[in-house]
């Protein structure tokens, strides 16, 4: 029977015997390589929305436009998620401790989850509206020249605002579920917008509800790749685009490697990828194998945070299967 004896303090090539390694090109508790999108520009993002909704929300009182209330609520849920983005970025520029030894990195994660969230919820809200009001017409439609003023306004500082969250690492879930939200929102004002047209064109009543429903179905379509995308990530689950069938082969067509078992991969932020994975090796072998591995790791498929630990058969095991 084959025995394997595990030192998780000493290093591959001691004299000591198996190793267990830890190799990474950065500093202890240093996970945020890439720098999220600076906290100014969470913080303009946040003040020209709240500053819609505003307008909005006088105006559709106002005017009697459900719709522009509508979007002023649905805005409101945009400020919440900024809100929720924003403190995500800030803690994942802070330093790990030893109680957090991964750092704050899945605060980001869970913003996008809750952002994503909240705009499935801001959907539904807005869909309930629009069939109350097919079902229920008001008694005249709202005048559609100041709908149309102020929904160009909404979308233009709706992507202004996504205009100034874009940048940083492009696999940062946490701001890219803020700048799908942003520009969702412009998409919701633009209907608005569109509807106010066709209103004062036309004076239909049902225009605008029709225009909001179509607009609900575009909006789920975005965010439902990032909900899941943000829920996988919170449980761990592989980051996509890894395959980990094809991990587990690379590891074991490394020079000496016997067997791979062991091996789990998951996210430790929205932008780095951590692995932990047993390599056997026959006694004697395996020199230089954790930097290749880690190495390779990286070059590969991206992962860049891998826990290697070597395990060596003893010698009488080895002479026997050679």
């Amino acid at each position: 029977m084959a025995t394997h004896s595990h030192n998780h303090g000493r290093r591959q090539g001691s004299a000591q015997g198996p190793a267990h390694g830890h190799h990474h090109p950065h500093g202890p508790h240093d996970h945020h390589a890439h720098a999220p999108v600076a906290g100014w520009r969470y913080g303009l993002a946040i003040a020209l929305n709240l500053a819609i909704v505003a307008v909005q929300l006088v105006a559709g009182f106002a005017l009697k436009s459900t719709a522009l209330l509508a979007d002023a609520g649905h805005n409101a849920s945009d400020v919440l998620g900024l809100i929720l983005a924003g403190w995500a970025a800030w803690l994942m520029t802070r330093q790990g401790s030893d109680r957090r030894t991964y750092g704050y990195g899945k605060a980001g994660v869970l913003a996008a989850l809750a952002n994503s969230l909240l705009l499935v919820f801001a959907c539904g809200a807005l869909a309930f509206e629009a069939v109350d009001r097919l079902i229920h017409p008001p008694a005249a439609p709202p005048p559609g020249g100041m709908v149309m003023l102020i929904a160009g306004i909404a979308v233009v500082i709706n992507l202004m605002s996504g205009w100034l969250l874009m940048g940083g690492h492009p696999e940062d879930v946490n701001r890219r579920a803020a700048v799908v939200h942003l520009f969702a929102d412009a998409a919701v004002s633009g209907g608005v917008l569109l509807a106010g047209a066709v209103i004062l064109w036309t004076g239909a009543k049902w225009v605008d509800p029709i225009a909001s429903l179509g607009i609900v179905v575009v909006i789920l379509a975005t965010t439902w790749r990032i909900l899941w995308q943000s829920l996988d990530m919170a449980l761990d689950a592989v980051p996509r685009g890894i395959d980990v069938a094809g991990v587990r082969g690379w590891l074991a067509r490394q020079p000496g490697v016997t067997d791979v078992h062991d091996l789990h991969i998951w996210p430790i932020s929205a932008t780095e990828t951590a692995l932990t994975a047993h390599l056997v090796v026959p006694a004697g072998s395996g020199d230089g194998l954790i930097e290749s591995v880690t190495d390779g790791l990286k070059r590969e498929f991206g992962i860049g945070h891998p826990t290697i630990q070597v395990e060596r058969t003893d010698c009488d095991q080895c002479e026997g299967a050679s």
